[in-house]
């Protein structure tokens, strides 16, 4: 099995950034826990936002910033 695994992932590697990139999502969305399935409007969120990162149009925002706002927001 290791022998195919490493053909697999050589394979992968050889791959335009974006297609690697395609098949690492493919693979990450196979280890999502299936006990709570996402409704298909959160999959067209989700899509969303990845395609708006992929194009560079997303606001990205420092996760540190973001929760020090947020809990100052609270106090």
């Amino acid at each position: 099995m290791a022998t195919t695994v490493e053909k697999i992932m050589d394979e992968a590697m050889g791959l335009p950034p974006t297609l690697r990139a395609f098949v690492a999502e493919k693979l990450i969305e196979s280890l999502d826990v299936r006990d709570y399935p996402l409704s298909a409007t959160w999959q067209v969120e989700i899509r969303r936002r990845c395609a708006e990162i992929d194009n560079s149009t997303a606001r990205l925002r420092d996760a540190d910033t973001v929760f020090k706002n947020a809990y100052a927001s609270l106090a």
